[in-house]
């Protein structure tokens, strides 16, 4: 029942082959069983309990208020939840508790969802691995399943993988099967790079349909609450309940007017695929790019043109992403200064005192890092140099894909990662700032243009862990893209880690990921 998707859990639930509550027991008790991925910061067992028998209640009387009553799901924490914990992470708001839910959450309690926890994650959402936040790193499921332990001999308490980040609590969440869908945030492929790491779905929207109030904020020009599912179907459903105008952020535009339910047999000889040359970047896996030239030609056989595009101005993204990113974090972190809300140090010789060492406790290094560059940056001597500078080129850099969709392209194909998940040994000898440039290579692009990207799992590494392939669409076609991600993923055949086996198991489903295995 756990690893269903959820249009098939809904019908379940429906039919009453099982109930709301039986089936939140099942996910609170899957939680304690995978407690060692740290996948949550906290459990709402009994708020959750609540809601599956208020949801329970509405099913018998055959009202339910649509296809997420009942489903349980789990949010990122950085997402405002009324009178539940909101820490992102963070020493500094460890004990803060929003009095308003996000929009976002807000919409998800409407329809009847059931909240089961909230997800670990990077510090305020800073890193590309989810292993730098105050409540310790995320252990990516996949660590644990048959094909990783067969192919590498590896030993579950050294040698387990990262689950990418910052949103790597909520790809956990969904790919370990307690939750059936999770939301995280993305500013620079914050679920892209976990999903694809985790082996769900991950959705990054078009800037402005999905609202970001009760998101806390990290870089407001580019942060989107993404969708983490089982399948891109879930996706859409969720993003049909979440997209819309909300008078309480301004940069939201109204949804487009149809409804998000994807066509089943979707037409691929009418789309041309993009092959962008420039993100042939270095340090690609020789595997992940077979695995994006295998389903270019998938798409070439069925019918579509694909046509290589340049976006030249993508060798410049990651030095512009890195001082707008900065800047915008140096402005937002300045309201957490020890008197409003958050830690306040105990030190109070001066408000000076104050501030300095409530904000030195509060944060750690990597977010005191890019709080001096980003002020840096924003010195009236380097403005112009710096931040006036990198607005320019993300202006040319969202220039470069209006002008291939312009030529006639509908999506972009792209890799999501370099390569598969890192053991966290080999992923802690980095600095945060070195490893989130080069995760989010192929991501962050998309964020500074505002337009819709999707990850998708495509296949097994000769590791037994996930890889996957990232679809890009024009500003408000996130509908068409889906579509076309649906009919990727309905051909590549990715096997869930149920069909895997967990923790050693039997290797059951071999056969399967033989045929989707990159090598």
């Amino acid at each position: 029942m756990l690893s269903l998707t959820i249009r098939e859990v809904s019908a379940a639930l429906r039919e009453g082959r099982i109930s709301p509550t039986e089936l939140c027991k099942k996910c609170l008790n899957r939680i304690k069983k995978t407690q060692h991925l740290n996948a949550y910061i906290t459990v709402t067992e009994e708020l959750a309990l609540q809601q599956a028998g208020e949801a329970e209640a509405r099913l018998l009387q055959g009202a339910p208020k649509g296809p997420l009553d009942g489903i349980p799901f789990a949010v990122k924490d950085n997402f405002c939840t009324e009178n539940i914990n909101t820490t992102c992470a963070s020493r500094m708001l460890k004990d803060y508790t929003p009095p308003f839910n996000a929009t976002v959450v807000q919409k998800l309690f409407d329809q009847g969802a059931v909240l089961v926890g909230k997800a670990n994650m990077d510090e305020f959402a800073m890193g590309a691995g989810s292993t730098d936040g105050a409540f310790g790193p995320v252990r990516n499921p996949w660590s644990y399943a048959a094909p990783y332990r067969e192919r590498t001999g590896a030993a579950p308490d050294s040698d387990w993988v990262v689950t990418g980040g910052s949103s790597g609590g909520s790809a956990a969440a969904v790919a370990s099967l307690t939750s059936y869908l999770a939301l995280g945030s993305d500013t620079g492929g914050s679920t892209r790079n976990p999903g694809a790491l985790c082996g769900v779905v991950a959705l990054k929207p078009t800037y402005g349909l999905l609202s970001r109030h009760g998101l806390i904020p990290l870089v407001n020009s580019m942060d989107v609450p993404g969708i983490m599912t089982r399948s891109v179907g879930d996706a859409a459903i969720v993003l049909d309940i979440l997209q819309g105008q909300d008078i309480r952020d301004s940069t939201t535009t109204p949804a487009p007017s149809s409804q998000t339910e994807l066509h089943q047999h979707f037409d691929v000889r009418d789309i041309c695929v993009g092959i962008p040359k420039e993100y042939h970047a270095p340090g690609l896996s020789q595997e992940t790019l077979a695995q994006w030239s295998l389903v270019a030609d998938m798409f070439e056989r069925a019918g579509a043109r694909v046509k290589q595009v340049s976006l030249p101005h993508t060798q410049h993204s990651i030095v512009c992403y890195h001082v707008l990113c900065h800047a915008e974090v140096a402005s937002n972190m300045a309201r957490f200064d020890g008197l409003e809300y958050g830690h306040r140090s105990e030190v109070d010789s001066s408000t000076e005192a104050l501030y300095a060492s409530s904000r030195h406790e509060g944060f750690n290094d990597v977010v005191r890092g890019r709080i001096l560059s980003g002020n840096y940056f924003l010195l009236k001597q380097n403005y112009e140099h710096y931040f006036v500078k990198a607005q320019k080129v993300r202006r040319l850099i969202a220039e470069d894909f209006a002008r291939a969709f312009a030529s006639g392209v509908d999506v972009l194909l792209t890799p999501t990662t370099l390569a598969d998940a890192a053991r966290f040994s080999d992923f802690t000898q980095e600095d945060n700032r070195t490893r989130s440039a080069q995760e989010d290579v192929f991501t962050q692009p998309v964020n500074m243009a505002g337009l819709p990207a999707v990850s998708v799992p495509t296949a097994l590494s000769s590791r037994g862990l996930p890889i996957g392939l990232q679809l890009i669409g024009p500003a408000l076609q996130d509908k068409m893209l889906l579509c076309v991600a649906q009919w990727m993923e309905q051909r590549v055949g990715f096997p869930s880690i149920r069909d895997c086996g967990e923790e050693g198991g039997n290797g059951a489903g071999t056969a399967r990921r033989e045929q989707t295995s990159a090598v």
